[in-house]
């Protein structure tokens, strides 16, 4: 006798499973981020909807998303992270089917000048988050926009005295955790933390879009960056986070690099990703005593003294289980 399924006062919810990819490179010292034009003319990230009987995996699947979209063949691609959280980008009685998207991130090198199809551009990812870039010292937009807001909304007057002071509490740790403040570190990992914590805050335009009932209004809204459609600017945090953090442990700096590449332009490439400025020689002496790279010989024309030539010391990835570069701030 075939099962019958038990009656539900809910009906079931439809899924769609979806797919975004960020696809980071790194051009003239700026790490730069694949991005198309979106919903209501918001860039971004290359994406789809999975379909098994096309698919046979997720990563084959994301993959022809973005050489269908964008014309690039990807190198390195690691899935991050499932979002399915609702709310996001979803109004009330809205009946479409949920989207549960799973983020990845992918790295990939330009060749020369090639050309991207209409709409499908390079963007450098610090126009999506300015407060990430340390290179140049502590971002103006610090302490000019981003932390008088959040103290303010960590204060929040409203409630009962004994309420507003444990949220204050709970509140301003956190900004100190995430923001580095209070003689806390800045931390260039916890991209996604302080993405959140903005958001909370209802100080992002995705925070208005999505309805969140604490957003402040067009008029009261600081220009924090430029939004990304749906849930995008929350993957591309997700992204810059474990690509911050991965290099580290794993030599995928190089997956960004050319096959020989100068000393220099490795230290600013590991800059841009991590949003710091690094002590030249102390770079210099890190690289020599992780023996990632190997001299070809050879030397590059500059408008100076020519500079030597490095590459990847493949033999590395046997000879240890976590050859990273554990670079420090000045």
């Amino acid at each position: 006798m075939p099962r019958t399924r038990p009656a539900s006062a809910h009906p079931e919810t439809p899924i769609e499973i979806g797919l975004a990819a960020a696809v980071v490179t790194v051009e003239r010292g700026a790490p730069q981020i694949l991005v198309a034009r979106g919903d209501g003319d918001m860039d971004a990230l290359p994406s789809g909807s999975f379909d098994p009987l096309h698919h046979r995996t997720l990563d084959i699947g994301l993959r022809a998303f973005v050489t269908s979209q964008t014309e690039l063949g990807l190198g390195y691609v690691e899935q991050l992270y499932t979002f399915g959280d609702r709310g996001r980008h979803a109004l009330p009685g809205d009946a479409a089917p949920h989207v549960v998207s799973i983020g990845y991130l992918a790295l990939t090198r330009l060749q020369g000048d090639r050309k991207l199809p209409k709409g499908v551009r390079f963007q450098p990812w610090y126009r999506y988050f300015p407060w990430e870039d340390w290179r140049g010292g502590r971002p103006a937009i610090l302490d000019a926009a981003v932390l008088p807001r959040l103290t303010a909304w960590a204060n929040d007057k409203s409630g009962e005295a004994a309420e507003r002071e444990r949220r204050a509490l709970a509140r301003n740790e956190r900004v100190n955790l995430c923001f580095g403040t209070d003689q806390s570190p800045w931390d260039e990992e916890k991209v996604l933390d302080r993405y959140e914590l903005l958001y909370e805050a209802g100080l992002l335009v995705e925070a208005i879009r999505d309805g969140r009932e604490n957003a402040a209004g067009d008029d009261g809204l600081p220009p924090l960056g430029e939004p990304l459609a749906f849930d995008h600017r929350r993957i591309l945090a997700t992204a810059m986070g474990r690509l911050r953090a991965k290099l580290k442990y794993r030599p995928v700096i190089f997956e960004l690099m050319p096959d020989t590449f100068t000393l220099t332009a490795l230290q600013q490439t590991v800059e841009a990703i991590s949003g710091r400025h690094l002590h030249k020689q102390n770079f210099r002496r890190l690289v020599e005593g992780t023996a990632l790279v190997e001299p070809t010989g050879r030397l590059k024309t500059t408008g100076g003294r020519p500079a030597a030539l490095f590459r990847f010391r493949r033999e590395v990835l046997q000879e240890r289980p976590a050859p990273g570069l554990r670079v420090g701030a000045r």
